[in-house]
Formats: structure tokens, sequence, C-alpha cells
């Protein structure tokens, strides 16, 4: 019984000295913050802007490894699009609509050539065709449904004038 007894109390005193350790420390924060103001007027300037511009240079070298590496081996940096195959299925398929919609502007612009080439050749020939007619017809006019009339001012021949009936057909009702 003596033995447990000084276990007893051997237990007592240890926690006896934890307690009375414990009340003599100051309580710290919960959360221990940094305190930046805490020894700042011993901060030496020169340290700081050092440091700066280490950093500054660091960040410029960073910087333009980094434009190098993206304009010269852009295949290291950026993923592999033809891994992701819906990505690269939408851009090949881009590129085909884009290169049909280059060929089909090509087509339409050739055949716009033909037509405005064929326009000017159809004016030019009227031009001349009305009036060698009018000079050759000055009062004589063999078609009734064309007339010729002379401006009042100058007295040169406009050119005919066609008048056609305008025939409006009736369109067939739909069947249902």
């Amino acid at each position: 019984m003596a033995s447990k007894l000084s276990v007893l109390l051997l237990v007592l005193t240890v926690s006896a000295v934890t307690v009375l350790a414990q009340r003599r420390r100051p309580a710290s924060k919960a959360t221990d913050e940094w305190n930046y103001k805490e020894g700042s007027d011993r901060v030496n300037m020169r340290n700081v802007a050092n440091l700066t511009e280490v950093l500054d240079n660091w960040r410029f070298d960073i910087i333009s490894q980094m434009k190098g590496l993206l304009q010269n081996d852009h295949q290291s940096l950026l993923p592999d699009y033809a891994r992701i195959q819906p990505l690269s299925e939408a851009l090949d398929d881009l590129f085909k609509e884009f290169n049909a919609l280059k060929t089909r502007l090509g087509d339409l612009t050739d055949k716009f050539t033909a037509i405005e080439t064929f326009i000017d050749e159809v004016k030019t020939s009227r031009a001349t065709s009305s009036s060698a007619s009018t000079n050759a017809n000055a009062n004589t006019n063999p078609n009734p449904n064309t007339s010729t009339s002379t401006n009042p001012n100058t007295g040169a021949a406009v050119a005919p004038v066609v008048r056609q009936r305008r025939v409006m057909r009736k369109k067939a009702p739909a069947s249902s």
C-alpha cells in the first residue's frame, strides 16, 4: 500500500507543477498571426531594395523564358490537342468548312466576273445598236410594241421603250 501511495503522490506533484508552469506563462493567442509591425524599426531599406530588384529580375527572366517557349516550342507547354478526340474532330470540321467556303467564294467570284462581262457587253451592244437604229429609222417604227421619242431639249433620239403586257397567272391550289 505504501508503494501505491508514493505513486499517487508523485502523479499529484507532477500535475501541480504542470499547472503552475502554465499559469506563469503568458497566454498565447489562439491564432498565431505574424505581427508585421514588430521589428520594423530594425529593417535595412537597402536590403529590401536589393530583394525587390532580385524578385523583379526573376519575374522578368521567368516571363521571357515562358514567352520564348510559347513562341518556339509551344508543344512542350500546351496540351496535345490530337489526344482530345472531340476537340480534334471539331477543329478538323472547322478547317474543312473554312476551306469549302473559300472554294465556294472563289467559284462565285468567277461566276460574277463572267456575268459582269456579259452585262457590260450587252450594255455596249444596246448602246451601239440603239444609236444605229435611231439613225437608220428616224421616223419609221416597224415594231408596234416599241416607241421611239426624241428629247425636246437636245433633239437627239432617246432609246426605244418596250411596252409589253404583263400576264399574271394564278397559282394552282395546293392539294391536301
